[in-house]
């Protein structure tokens, strides 16, 4: 299952961090089936922390996850030196992502996604818990179908009514 993997989670620091707050959330909630073995937990990062260092730091959490979860907000797309920086490092390492919007689309969303997600064997998917489960369990379970197909993959209606959403 995709979810006991280590997952990295690319976020917008600045306005995002609501939503990684939700996700560790839902973790803790034992009423919400939904778990994620946070690859941000390895390392401390600082403000004062110099950019190679922090991209050190940054390298070593990616070294130890299976997956990546990119929340997508209003800015994530403008943001590069660290966001682009994270996501082309999951790229080098062949690693799945889960592209979520925090606007609710359940598909690629041309205006807020970053370019460097644009047919990049990632799955689009709504900011909610179940889909990102689902997505964490299907699509990164099974990558190794969906990799170097080019694409800007997506979960039919009928996925979605099935989890009651």
């Amino acid at each position: 299952m995709g979810y006991r993997n280590k997952t990295y989670v690319i976020f917008d620091g600045d306005n995002d961090m609501w939503a990684y707050a939700y996700m560790k959330g839902w973790k803790k909630n034992e009423n919400i089936e939904f778990d994620f073995h946070d690859a941000h937990e390895l390392n401390t990062i600082t403000n004062l922390s110099g950019e190679e260092n922090t991209k050190r730091k940054l390298r070593e959490r990616l070294s130890t996850a299976k997956q990546a979860v990119v929340l997508i907000g209003e800015s994530t797309k403008n943001l590069y030196r660290f966001v682009r920086w994270e996501i082309e490092m999951c790229h080098s390492l062949g690693l799945p992502i889960v592209a979520v919007n925090l606007n609710k689309k359940r598909r690629y969303d041309p205006d807020l996604c970053p370019p460097i997600l644009r047919n990049a064997d990632a799955v689009h998917v709504s900011f909610n818990a179940k889909i990102i489960k689902h997505a964490l369990d299907d699509f990164c379970g099974n990558y190794g179908k969906f990799k170097g197909a080019s694409d800007n993959w997506y979960y039919k209606s009928g996925v979605y009514e099935g989890l009651g959403l």
